[in-house]
């Protein structure tokens, strides 16, 4: 199959799957998600992502209707019904279907999406291009909730601009990007990235990326850093799944980074590697 889509249970071509009106992520994004790239039917970090799944979940009261392996199973063999083997994964799990009201039922039970469809990930070795926003999300940017209003009106405002990501602040003080976690390398040769608290989502990408920094003796800082910090950083270092270790070379129209370039190409030819490695068939 070229794209495969499910549905508690049923699957099809995603254009042809059908789900009911009446699914609460339909009228309240009332769900949690996640994303992951295969190559070889191979899932990437899977075990991390499922991790966060249920964690998610759990913080909103949101029953999966199936343990962790048998999800896990089904992940896995939705992946090895289509053609290509370099996939983007995608699934979540809505709170459930009842008539709309705000306030949930007791004892409702989720329904779990599932979308896969071919894609590689990007090249990490060519640099972005950003610009900034006022971050004016909720504070519990900590779940991978399906509310992402603010992230479709910054992608949108970065795709207007001609660039390929937006960096959310709140006030002086950088959060994350619209999909992505955020890193400077400081003068000092340290990593710096914010900590994993209720203002980011705390990546897959970015918790292998700070332990490939720490197994090459590259100092890392959990700590916010501010956009003046940022622009006068050696290097900007976006992370994300589909990313895993790219470099920014402007932000608002001006060049930035380009000046710890031997760090940076180990740290991406690291975890490229792993990436790789991982994914290899056994």
């Amino acid at each position: 199959m070229k794209n495969l889509g499910y549905y508690n249970g049923k699957y099809d071509l995603i254009e042809n799957m059908m789900v009911p009106m009446n699914d609460r992520a339909c009228y309240f994004g009332d769900g949690v998600y996640e994303v992951a790239y295969t190559r070889n039917y191979i899932i990437y970090a899977l075990d991390e992502h499922l991790d966060r799944f249920y964690d998610s979940a759990a913080a909103l009261g949101i029953v999966i209707p199936h343990e962790r392996g048998e999800l896990e199973e089904i992940l896995k063999e939705m992946v090895g019904k289509l053609d290509d083997d370099e996939l983007l994964l995608y699934w979540q799990v809505s709170r459930g279907t009842e008539m709309r009201s705000h306030a949930p039922s007791k004892g409702l039970v989720g329904n779990i999406w599932i979308t896969i469809k071919p894609m590689k990930l990007r090249n990490i070795y060519i640099p972005m291009k950003l610009i900034t926003m006022e971050d004016t999300r909720f504070l519990h940017c900590n779940m991978k909730t399906l509310n992402l209003l603010p992230t479709v009106l910054a992608s949108k405002a970065a795709d207007e601009a001609g660039v390929d990501e937006a960096v959310f602040h709140r006030g002086d003080i950088v959060t994350e990007c619209a999909h992505s976690n955020i890193a400077i390398i400081r003068e000092d040769g340290a990593v710096q990235t914010a900590p994993a608290d209720n203002m980011i989502l705390a990546g897959v990408a970015r918790a292998h990326f700070l332990a490939a920094c720490r197994d090459m003796g590259i100092p890392t800082v959990e700590k916010h850093f501010t956009v003046d910090e940022m622009m006068a950083a050696r290097e900007i270092i976006v992370t994300a799944s589909g990313t895993l270790c790219r470099p920014a070379c402007e932000i608002d129209g001006r060049a930035v980074g380009g000046r710890a370039q031997d760090t940076l190409k180990a740290l991406q030819d690291r975890l490229m590697g792993d990436f790789i490695s991982f994914t290899d068939k056994k």
